[in-house]
């Protein structure tokens, strides 16, 4: 934390379905010297994205729309382009849809940014948006990591369900989990013990930048979760919690990967292996924070890492933690926190 400047941190590590720990370090508000605690509750970034994939996989087991189904089939007005593209393609990050949220290639619409975080906008205008970027590749043909697509998965969740994405996740998810104090953020409300987020400018600590309210409702990634959350989520997965096996199934299954041959993807977690057993896990960052979390199936382990500050890099604490368990364990491969 000294090293990386991290304001707070807040760490979870299960084994064997045996909480190791459930801890915080540092402080959730700088300003109030505020400490984090095991209730202190973090954004989570792209962290979020496995939570959107299961609000989709539930509205197919209610039949409402298939995995393979177009776009198209949703979205009467969506161009030509969007033809052969499908609610996997958008799950596994292969619909070629830009990701807008790229800080050196923001997508152009008429020689503008295509999006500007500082302003509102509806479901309507967000797809809209959407539909005009030029793809980038052919549906289905490989991974690019595209949190335009997962904005468009909560439009989809509301059109097919008639609820809003993240009332979908409190009824069918948190609550049944016992996840007490997840929730889509919103900054109107009070909310008992949310962290302040913060960034580093010229190396000195910085409240979190100002977005539009909008930004921090979709479904890239805009959830407030603890480490007791975290925690129970991890329990239901465990526990193979809320789908049926079959929809388990599809969300472990990689899509195709990159040029380079990498990053093979499901819904909302990022796939390898490790002594022959699944390592499932996922990173992202928003508004001054940072979240990772890692489940190594061959050890029976998760480890959670929540941070405070966007330039944290969890991935490098969970490696160190996961070194002290096992030193050979694999390490998390670095990625530039970008969602939502």
């Amino acid at each position: 934390m000294r090293r990386q400047k991290v304001p707070g941190l807040a760490l979870g590590i299960v084994s064997g379905n045996v909480v190791i720990a459930a801890k915080g370090y540092g402080y959730a508000n700088v300003e109030l010297s505020v400490p984090v605690t095991q209730d202190t509750v973090f954004q989570s970034g792209s962290v979020g994205k496995s939570f959107t994939a299961i609000a989709v996989m539930l509205q197919v087991e209610d039949g409402k729309l298939a995995l393979d189904d177009r776009l198209s089939k949703y979205f009467p007005g969506a161009p030509a382009s969007w033809q052969p593209i499908t609610v996997r393609d958008l799950l596994n990050h292969t619909s070629g849809i830009p990701d807008w949220a790229e800080p050196d290639a923001h997508p152009q619409l008429d020689g503008k940014p295509a999006i500007d975080f500082r302003r509102d906008y509806s479901e309507e205008e967000l797809t809209k948006i959407a539909s005009r970027l030029p793809l980038e590749f052919q549906a289905g043909s490989r991974f690019h990591y595209s949190n335009t697509g997962y904005v468009v998965l909560g439009v989809l969740v509301h059109r097919v369900s008639g609820r809003f994405y993240g009332d979908v996740l409190m009824d069918r998810v948190f609550k049944p989990l016992g996840m007490r104090t997840a929730r889509v953020i919103n900054e109107a409300d009070i909310i008992k013990n949310r962290a302040a987020g913060y960034r580093l400018v010229d190396g000195k600590l910085k409240n979190q930048e100002w977005v539009a309210p909008t930004w921090n409702t979709t479904a890239d990634g805009s959830l407030y979760l603890s480490i007791r959350d975290y925690i129970a989520w991890d329990h239901g997965l465990r526990t193979g919690a809320i789908l049926k096996p079959t929809s388990w199934t599809e969300v472990y299954t990689p899509g195709p990967q990159d040029d380079q041959g990498r990053h093979p993807y499901g819904f909302g977690w990022a796939i390898r292996s490790w002594h022959g057993k699944p390592w499932y896990y996922n990173s992202g960052g928003w508004q001054g924070f940072s979240a990772c979390i890692s489940r190594y199936l061959a050890d029976d382990l998760t480890i959670v890492v929540l941070t405070n500050l966007a330039e944290g890099s969890p991935q490098g604490i969970i490696d160190g933690i996961a070194s002290l368990v096992d030193p050979e364990l694999p390490k998390l491969e670095a990625k530039r926190a970008s969602s939502p």
